[in-house]
């Protein structure tokens, strides 16, 4: 299915996908040395994401990406944003794949984001892809209001909508 950024969704089509948008604040530029080892290994863990079971969409640039998007005041934020199936099929992805090894290492390239959660999930109707600045107001909504059907985590899913 094409949807209205011209990007094509993957995976069976239900009446709900997750949207998943996270957040990282680098300590260095992303051409410091101190990143190559995250920089250089992001093209296999996005490929092993987007080839994962339950996912649809990955936000990127021209770059193959999304370590360019600047969304924040603070330059070194990094963005990355994800449509799945299903939150089982994202825990899959995040936990039990080679992925995990990286989340393991994160405190190597990142370091807290003050004020601000470093993950957000929603339910978005099937074949929606919702914009960066919808999903940063669901990152926000997320801080001020804490986990809703509207804006959650991992720790406080809500299940999709009945409508």
């Amino acid at each position: 299915m094409t949807v209205s950024d011209g990007s094509t969704l993957r995976g069976p089509q239900t009446d709900w996908h997750l949207a998943a948008f996270n957040i990282a604040r680098a300590k260095f530029e992303t051409d410091d040395d101190r990143m190559a080892p995250f920089m250089n290994a992001l093209e296999r863990i996005n490929k092993l994401g987007d080839e994962s079971p339950g996912a649809v969409w990955r936000h990127s640039t021209d770059d193959g990406d999304s370590t360019s998007v600047r969304m924040f005041e603070d330059p070194l934020i990094l963005i990355n944003y994800t449509i799945w199936e299903s939150v089982e099929s994202l825990q899959n992805y995040t936990y039990k794949t080679d992925h995990v090894q990286f989340l393991k290492r994160r405190r190597e390239w990142f370091e807290p984001v003050e004020d601000l959660p470093v993950l957000v999930l929603w339910w978005t109707p099937a074949g929606t892809i919702p914009t960066l600045e919808q999903a940063r107001t669901k990152l926000l909504h997320l801080r001020d209001n804490g986990p809703t059907s509207e804006a959650f985590t991992f720790r406080e899913p809500f299940a999709p909508p009945t409508i």
